[in-house]
């Protein structure tokens, strides 16, 4: 996927608040997906507390959160339910890589998934996309950050946050 290029509807398992359940890109709705290497590990559940900490304000922005990596729902559930109970948005279990093959987050060599984030619009069009490698996590609030600024439909300057002044129309 890059930017300006429309997801493909697809269907795939997922860990849902302690369910397998099939989900869904969702449409008409912002999307923020995440991706992730491995569950049990040690950087990943800093980002993924972030995120589920940061959870209603993506929500009062329209936007839903779904993580993924390459486990298992089983593996989802075992871990999730041990060390992450907090986190209620849905993790895509990737076990055919298909999903991170789409996105090109997958670290091929080793069958897991780069930290990639991106942003969807309502309409299904990538319009955000941050990748770094395995040991480095992301910043959550300049996810929403960003969210924010793509949904104000402005020229956004450097460190622009909510209430501050923009450059005006995109």
């Amino acid at each position: 996927m890059k930017i300006g290029e429309k997801v493909p509807d697809f269907t795939e398992e997922a860990y849902v608040n302690g369910e397998m359940k099939k989900i869904s890109l969702p449409r008409g709705k912002w999307t923020v997906l995440f991706f992730y290497p491995l569950d049990f590990t040690f950087v990943c559940p800093t980002e993924i507390r972030d995120f589920a900490k940061h959870e209603e304000e993506f929500k009062k922005s329209n936007a839903v959160v779904i993580g993924a990596s390459t486990d298992s729902a089983f593996s989802h559930k075992a871990w999730f339910e041990r060390d992450l109970p907090e986190v209620k948005f849905p993790v895509i279990a990737d076990t055919t890589h298909n999903i991170s093959r789409m996105f090109n987050v997958l670290k091929e060599d080793q069958g897991i998934a780069y930290r990639g984030t991106f942003i969807i619009d309502p309409e299904g069009v990538v319009r955000y996309i941050v990748m770094s490698d395995l040991s480095v996590g992301r910043n959550v609030e300049e996810t929403l950050r960003t969210l924010k600024a793509l949904q104000s439909g402005e020229l956004c300057p450097i460190n622009w946050k909510p209430g501050e002044k923009t450059l005006g129309k995109a």
